[in-house]
C-alpha cells in the first residue's frame, strides 16, 4: 500500500460532541429533537467535547492517521448568520491540535445535517438563498481559520441526499408541502454554495484539497428486463453522475437539465449560478458506502421523478447477506464503485465512510466478539485493494464510520459501528466508558503494517 495512504475514522459533530448548551454553542435542529422509544436525544452523544483526548489516543493505538470531523455551524456561529463564537473555534483549535500532536491528519466537513435552529425557523433552512449565503460566509471563516493546519475539506456530507426525499430531513426544512420543486431548489442552493466555496478555497489556498461527497449506493436491476436496467441507469444518472459531473467538470447532467426544462421545475436558477458552477474542479471524489440496492421498475408509479424511484422500487437481493436493519453486505459492489468512479473521472477516489451497524451489549467483563464486523471490514478493504492493484484505481484512503460507537443517524445507540464500545444506551448515559472490542485489536494488527498483509 502507498506509504501516504490514509486509514481512519469519520464522524459528525452532533453524533459525537454533546455539550449542546455550553462553550458558546447555539441550538441546532438536532438539539430540540426529543428521545423516542428507540432513539436517544442529541444532547450528550458520546461527550467527545470533553473526552476527545481519550478518543484520539484510541485512534492512534489503532494506527489511524486521519480523522474526519465536522465543524458545527451553530457551535461557531450560534444563530448561523450572526457573530462568530471564539469559544466555538477554540474547541476545534484544541481538537485539531490534539490530532496533529498524534500525527493524525484532520479532514473537515462543513455541514452534516445540523442546521442552526435560528435559520431553520427564520428561513426554512437551505430553501432560502439567505441560508446559502450564510453558510458560505461560515465556510470561508472556517477555511481561513484552519487553512494552516487542515489540508483536506468537504462541504456537504452525502450531497446527493439533497436530491431525494431525505432532503426535507437534513436541510433545515421545517414547513412546506415537500414538493419536487422545493427539493430541486434546496439541492441547487447547496450546489451553488459548494461551488462558491470551491472557488474561494482554490483561489486563496491553492495547497488545500476539496472534494465532493456522495452517499453512493450501487443500484442493481431486479431482473434482465430492459425496464429494470433502465431504471437502475436513471437512478445512477440523477443520484451520482449528476453531482460528480458538476464537481469534476463544472456542469450538471444533460439528462437532469432536460428533465427540469421539460417538467418546468422552478429550481431557482439564476444566470450567475451556472458561471460559478462551471468553475468547479474537485481535487478528489469522496463517498460513503454501506450497501447496495435492487430496483424493480414495475413497482414505480408512473410520473414518479427519478429522484424518488428508490422510495418505491427497492426490493431485497436474494444473493446477499444483510445485517439486522436489512442493509446488504456487498464488498464487490464497493470495488465496482471505486473503479467506476476512477475510470469515469480520473480523479483520486476517497471512501470516507464504510462500516456495518450491529446490535451489541457489553456484559461488564468480557470483550465483545464482533467477528461479523471484522469480516465486513476485511472483505471491503480487500475489495478496495483489488480496485487499486487489479483495476488501477487511485485511492487516497479508507475511513470507517463511527469506529468509536456513536448514535446512528437516527439517534439509535443500539445500532453500533464501532471497534470501541461506548457504554451507554438510548436512555441511560451510564459512565460513557470506552471498551475496545475484538475488532479494535484487528484494526491495530493490520494497520500496524499499513494493510499490506491483508
Amino acid at each position: 500500500m502507498p506509504a501516504d495512504f490514509f486509514w481512519g475514522n469519520s464522524v459528525s459533530s452532533m453524533q459525537t460532541e454533546g455539550a449542546w448548551n455550553i462553550g458558546g454553542k447555539g441550538k441546532s435542529v438536532y438539539d430540540v429533537r426529543e428521545a423516542t422509544a428507540n432513539s436517544s436525544d442529541w444532547k450528550v452523544a458520546i461527550d467527545e467535547y470533553h473526552r476527545y483526548e481519550e478518543d484520539l489516543d484510541l485512534m492512534k493505538e489503532m494506527h489511524f492517521n486521519m480523522y474526519r470531523i465536522q465543524v458545527s455551524w451553530s457551535r461557531c456561529n450560534p444563530t448561523g448568520d450572526g457573530e462568530f463564537s471564539s469559544e466555538g473555534f477554540a474547541f476545534y483549535d484544541r481538537l485539531i491540535d490534539a490530532m496533529l500532536a498524534r500525527k493524525i491528519t484532520p479532514m473537515i466537513c462543513l455541514y452534516h445535517f445540523d442546521m442552526p435552529l435560528n435559520l431553520a425557523k427564520k428561513e426554512n433552512g437551505f430553501l432560502s438563498r439567505k441560508t446559502q449565503h450564510a453558510f458560505v460566509r461560515f465556510a470561508k471563516k472556517v477555511i481561513d481559520y484552519f487553512a494552516d493546519r487542515v489540508k483536506y475539506w468537504i462541504t456537504f456530507n452525502e450531497h446527493n441526499l439533497y436530491f431525494q426525499e431525505e432532503v426535507f430531513n437534513i436541510s433545515g426544512y421545517l414547513t412546506g408541502e415537500k414538493t419536487v420543486a422545493e427539493m430541486y431548489q434546496i439541492f441547487h442552493h447547496t450546489m451553488v454554495a459548494h461551488a462558491e466555496i470551491d472557488e474561494y478555497l482554490h483561489a486563496n489556498y491553492p495547497k488545500l484539497l476539496l472534494g465532493g461527497m456522495l452517499a453512493y449506493e450501487e443500484i442493481y436491476p431486479a431482473t434482465a428486463k430492459p425496464n429494470d436496467i433502465f431504471a437502475a441507469r436513471t437512478i445512477q444518472e440523477f443520484m451520482n453522475n449528476n453531482l460528480y459531473d458538476a464537481f469534476a467538470t463544472g456542469h450538471y447532467s444533460n439528462e437532469v437539465m432536460h428533465f427540469i426544462e421539460k417538467h418546468k421545475i422552478n429550481s431557482d436558477f439564476l444566470p450567475e449560478d451556472m458561471n460559478v458552477i462551471s468553475k468547479m474542479h474537485a481535487d478528489f471524489l469522496a463517498f460513503s458506502y454501506y450497501r447496495t440496492d435492487v430496483v424493480n421498475a414495475d413497482k414505480i408509479p408512473k410520473c414518479t421523478p427519478p429522484n424518488n424511484y428508490l422510495a418505491f422500487g427497492v426490493e431485497s437481493n436474494r444473493f446477499l447477506e444483510t445485517n439486522e436493519w436489512n442493509w446488504t453486505i456487498d464488498p464487490l459492489g464497493f470495488r465496482n464503485v471505486i473503479t467506476k468512479i476512477y475510470n469515469r473521472y480520473h480523479l483520486p477516489v476517497f471512501p470516507i465512510e464504510n462500516g456495518i451497524g450491529l446490535r451489541e451489549h457489553w456484559d461488564g467483563v468480557n470483550q465483545i466478539e464482533d467477528d461479523v464486523r471484522i469480516k465486513y471490514h476485511h472483505d471491503h478493504i480487500k475489495a478496495m485493494k483489488d480496485s487499486i492493484f487489479i483495476d488501477g484505481a487511485k485511492v487516497l484512503g479508507y475511513l470507517g464510520w463511527g469506529l468509536i460507537d456513536i448514535p446512528s443517524s437516527h439517534g439509535d445507540m443500539e445500532k453500533r459501528y464501532g471497534a470501541v464500545y461506548v457504554d451507554r444506551t438510548n436512555h441511560d448515559l451510564k459512565e460513557l466508558k470506552r471498551i475496545p472490542k475484538k475488532s479494535f485489536n484487528w484494526f491495530k494488527s493490520i494497520l500496524e503494517k499499513n494493510g499490506d498483509e491483508l
